[in-house]
């Protein structure tokens, strides 16, 4: 397992009435979080409540912050309570533009659909964004909280992203090595968990999408095992966590 670097859990809000329809949302106000995606939230604070968190970002959109809210609601002690929630624009929701609040199913017949999934990087949403600004913007704030988390908690701390399919889509598939075309190849499911560690020569990936797996593994490991940050691949595959 690589250490000596802070891990960043991005964590996909829980399930809305919009997705169970099949309407993009997008930045429409008033979404939350339906029944479903409340247990989803309040789930996975359980399954985070033995990794102690240093930071926990957040997109500003309703659903977004209450899954937060419900991820801080568990864990913590004492000596070490949750982090207070930060708002970060920088993981909204992408703008889509005029196809916020219609139909996926009427969507697809739009001759800009096919763009959107074979050609994401020239993909420009009409009135709305491009999936590379969104690319963009989300990782100089995934960079820039991550450096800012590991000036002030040091290496080995744990931090939470919390943001929407698309803008997790597209770290990841930046951590991956991926270009930007390749991102629909990604799956972040509702209340999901995606692990990356941002080394000085590359991003690790540990997981991706994860609805249920324990993660008590998180946890940074006692002092006396750490050992400092290395870019370097386990050749063969290592012997894990």
């Amino acid at each position: 397992m690589v250490t000596g670097v802070p891990t960043l859990l991005l964590v996909r809000h829980g399930r809305t009435a919009a997705n169970a329809t099949g309407v993009l949302a997008g930045r429409s106000p008033g979404v939350g979080l339906d029944e479903s995606g409340a247990a989803q939230a309040a789930a996975l604070g359980r399954r985070l409540a033995a990794v102690p968190l240093a930071a926990c970002v957040a997109s500003p959109l309703e659903r977004t912050v209450a899954t937060a809210e419900a991820l801080l609601a568990e864990g913590g002690t004492a000596r070490r309570p949750r982090p207070a929630l930060v708002h970060e624009p920088r993981l909204l929701e992408c703008d889509y533009g005029a196809w916020t609040g219609r139909k996926l199913a009427d969507l697809a017949k739009e001759p800009h659909w096919k763009v959107v999934q074979g050609h994401p990087s020239a993909a420009q949403f009409p009135g709305g964004e491009s999936l590379r600004d969104v690319q963009a913007r989300a990782l100089a704030a995934v960079r820039e909280h991550d450096a800012r988390v590991a000036d002030e908690h040091g290496a080995d701390a744990v931090w939470v992203a919390v943001s929407h399919g698309d803008v997790i889509k597209a770290v990841l598939a930046d951590a991956l090595g991926l270009h930007l075309d390749a991102f629909q190849r990604v799956v972040v499911d509702p209340a999901s968990v995606s692990v990356v560690r941002y080394t000085p020569l590359r991003p690790f990936v540990v997981r991706t999408n994860d609805t249920g797996g324990d993660l008590s593994g998180l946890a940074p490991p006692p002092r006396r095992r750490r050992r400092a940050a290395s870019s370097d691949a386990a050749v063969g595959g290592g012997a894990g966590a």
